[in-house]
């Protein structure tokens, strides 16, 4: 199981937001990237700032730890930096504190040496540079990353963040490119590389996946070449990813060399091999195994973290995927309540904070559990229903999830 798992993680999923008109927070910081190399210290003190005020702790309470703690990881590197659920203090996560999961090896990119090519069944290949693409329009998105094997392993349960990312729009690109007719699927390769053996015959292989050309032209689709502020780490996909709004990390390929333009389907590993959800579903008392590959997030929530204050506890947690319209908590067996949704910070693909003032709360053990809601009144599937139950492999795992937690 250690190899299988050491084979079949990724780190790229991109949610991603509409950004408001700007205020004065947002042109103090426009103000303070202007100033240069001098101004970044500053500028983190400010967003460290307006992050503590997106979920403030309360003067005095303490975390309770959670019962329930994830064992040791066992991926032998392929996924790395899981922070603790207890450790969310903001809306967006810090670059250093963000998980981070690799396919293939890590290669180090010389960005002077580094070249983007969109090339394919288009009219006008295009070779772009860092700096070229710099000088293009600028767009800013915030969104939610989650790996879609997130809760699917008792190890592996935080694999998910919020950044603000930036980057250039994918769409005017293809469009300058002049995508053919015949044109129907857009490959995105990596520069990650390794070996893959089908049917004994062994070959080297980029990391690549593929999306319809519709899903490619959408216009939140990013070539990001900066996350919170910073250039792109090297962890995360520098010097360019796609950010792909809405979208489980693995369609998000990180240090992207190329771009090419199909005819047909796109079958490499990690789309039709890897990361395929496996379903048993019964239709006209029949069994029927399906297959799909990993593609948007779905809809979800957890419980994050218990703080105390004063004997008086609160619930803490995150809520994301399409359209979340509420949450509701439920403690141990009892009703579903709805929590407190945090409106201090609004990102149309990014996650939505929430508590609960916890009632009543009474010493000894408890299990609470989370479920989020969206705006069409779908409800975050419970471990029991068979979307979940009969799903029988680990990717896209939004079952509802439930901690343990113990209070004196």
């Amino acid at each position: 199981m250690l190899n299988e798992v050491q084979i079949k993680f990724d780190a790229g999923s991109t949610s991603i937001s509409r950004r408001p008109a700007m205020d004065a927070k947002d042109m103090a910081r426009r103000q303070l990237m202007r100033q240069g190399g001098a101004a970044l210290a500053g500028l983190a003190l400010l967003h460290s700032h307006l992050l503590a005020q997106a979920f403030p702790a309360r003067p005095g309470e303490e975390v309770i730890p959670w019962l329930d703690q994830p064992p040791p990881n066992p991926s032998g590197g392929v996924v790395e930096n899981l922070p603790q659920w207890e450790e969310l203090s903001s809306f967006l996560t810090p670059n250093d504190k963000f998980f981070r999961v690799a396919h293939y090896n890590k290669p180090v990119i010389d960005e002077k040496a580094w070249a983007l090519e969109i090339t394919g069944l288009v009219k006008q290949p295009k070779t772009l540079t860092l700096p070229a693409l710099k000088a293009r329009p600028r767009k800013e998105v915030v969104f939610t990353l989650e790996c879609s094997g997130n809760h699917g392993f008792p190890w592996f349960i935080s694999g998910i963040g919020t950044a603000r990312w930036a980057g250039t729009p994918l769409a005017p690109l293809l469009k300058e490119a002049g995508v053919l007719n015949r044109g129907m699927e857009v490959v995105f390769v990596g520069s990650d590389a390794g070996e893959e053996e089908v049917r004994q015959a062994k070959m080297p292989q980029h990391f690549a996946r593929s999306m319809s050309l519709v899903d490619a032209m959408n216009p939140n689709n990013l070539l990001c070449y900066e996350m919170n502020g910073a250039a792109l780490p090297q962890p995360h996909g520098f010097p360019v990813r796609l950010i792909a709004p809405g979208w489980y990390g693995i369609a998000n390929v990180k240090r992207l060399k190329r771009i090419e333009i199909w005819d047909t389907r796109f079958m490499g590993r990690f789309m039709a091999r890897d990361y395929v959800t496996i379903r048993e579903e019964q239709r006209n008392q029949e069994t029927v195994w399906t297959e799909t590959s990993v593609g948007r997030a779905l809809l979800k929530s957890v419980p994050a973290k218990v703080t105390g204050r004063n004997g008086k506890y609160r619930i803490v947690g995150a809520a994301w995927g399409p359209s979340v319209a509420r949450v509701e908590v439920q403690i141990d067996a009892g009703p579903w309540v709805a929590a407190t949704m945090d409106r201090s910070e609004q990102a149309d693909f990014a996650w939505k904070l929430w508590s609960l003032e916890w009632a009543n709360a009474t010493p000894g053990e408890h299990a609470i559990t989370s479920r989020a809601v969206d705006t069409q009144g779908n409800v975050q599937p419970a471990m029991e229903d068979p979307r979940i139950a009969k799903k029988r492999t680990y990717w896209e795992s939004n079952g509802q999830v439930t901690r343990r937690v113990r209070l004196t």
